[in-house]
């Protein structure tokens, strides 16, 4: 990564060619060999820190005018500590590639033309003002420089994206986004809710998803699924779901399986190796062989559904996220949460739109399976999530 970036970014290049010992994780450039003194004014050495913004695949720019440090404050000639460098202590949570180096500090620099503060205009005068500052007194007082030209190891790319994950670093979550990289996970109905799925999941660093569906993808799908509908290349009217959301979604990331399948006992063999599923279906008939078929393989899983009601004026009803954890499947079917028969007068099923309730389903769908793994706090798993329409409350049955 780091070869591919210097040979597109000159200050990168300009940096190596001086002999700092550099490298990337996490979308961040991390600079080594950095000598400074501490307190006892003794020889110490650490690393520098800089967030990458990747304004393309290739091109960088620092993200500011901070600079991460993995070490206390660094002291001057005159034992005092070193004056200039605003900040404080801090944390951020880097590569497992990168153990050896532990952030301890944020400094803040900036410089000044014409008295005025202005940007570093690249890394090489970032780092370079940077290293003066830090470097100086040890490098006045012991002969040391941080050109080591030392080919430091680079991380490895395992990425599942195909686009350079710039999120995950920039909102630095690299250690909550390592909570997924062994999930793989089926999503199993492609309709309105299970599109908005997919989306959600396509951009979760799971190792692997796999889609199924065994419909077409018609206009009124069109009116209530993520995405651009593209008329003109594909005519994407008619085609299989599971070929319309491939197409979309296949430049995005790798392990991603879409198949236009039912799935029940008959394609069982489809669920090997899954870790978590995600049920949309409008049909209970189905539902309740798909349910059959989880519980039977012992699979965690979330059921999303809605039930929706109008009787000559708004629609109202509630918006159902049902979580059946692993080894209680049954415990939880027991309660009757959800239908596992066709209600013949399901507004669901004539083509009124409402994207809005697909995403906001599909969205507490995601909510929940990522508070189970621990990305976002919350409470102990709860098995079942009902939401309003008609006063927008979110209700969790007593005996849940």
């Amino acid at each position: 990564m780091l070869k591919t970036l210097a040979s597109r970014n000159p200050d990168l290049q300009r940096l190596l060619e001086k002999g700092y010992a550099l490298a990337v994780y996490s979308n961040h450039l991390v600079v080594r060999d950095i000598p400074y003194l501490d307190s006892a004014g003794q020889l110490q050495w650490s690393a520098f820190v800089g967030k990458l913004v990747f304004e393309d695949q290739t091109s960088v720019r620092p993200e500011d005018h901070q600079i991460y440090f993995a070490a206390p404050r660094p002291f001057g000639l005159d034992g005092q500590v070193v004056r200039g460098l605003g900040g404080g202590e801090a944390q951020l949570n880097m590569s497992e590639r990168c153990r050896d180096v532990i952030v301890r500090q944020r400094f803040s620099h900036k410089l000044k033309e014409g008295g005025q503060p202005r940007p570093y205009v690249d890394h090489f005068e970032k780092i370079e003002s940077y290293v003066a500052m830090v470097c100086g007194p040890a490098m006045a007082r012991f002969g040391v420089n941080p050109y080591t030209f030392r080919d430091c190891e680079e991380e490895t790319s395992n990425s599942v994206f195909k686009l350079r994950d710039t999120m995950t670093s920039r909102a630095e979550i690299s250690d909550l986004a390592r909570l997924f990289e062994n999930d793989v996970i089926a999503i199993i109905g492609l309709g309105g809710s299970g599109g908005y799925v997919l989306d959600f999941m396509v951009k979760t660093p799971v190792r692997e998803i796999r889609g199924f569906d065994p419909d077409s993808f018609f206009v009124h799908n069109a009116f209530r699924s993520p995405g651009r509908l593209d008329v003109e290349e594909g005519a994407e009217l008619r085609q299989s779901k599971a070929e319309v959301y491939r197409k979309r979604y296949e430049n995005f990331r790798h392990g991603l399986t879409i198949k236009p399948l039912f799935i029940d006992e008959m394609s069982a063999a489809e669920l090997d190796g899954v870790t978590f599923a995600f049920v949309s279906v409008d049909k209970g008939s189905s539902r309740k062989r798909i349910i059959d078929l989880l519980i039977a393989k012992n699979i965690p899983f979330i059921d999303v559904g809605m039930g929706l009601k109008r009787h000559g004026g708004p629609i109202s009803g509630t918006v159902r996220t049902t979580y059946f954890p692993h080894d209680s499947g049954h415990t939880v079917r027991s309660k009757g949460y959800v239908p596992e028969t066709d209600p013949p007068d399901d507004v669901y099923k004539s083509n009124i739109q409402i994207a809005e309730l697909n995403a906001l389903n599909a969205a507490l769908a995601v909510l929940r399976y990522k508070q189970i793994r621990g990305f976002y706090a919350g409470p102990p798993p709860l098995n079942q999530l009902l939401l309003t329409l008609d006063n927008l409350s979110l209700l969790v049955p007593d005996d849940d």
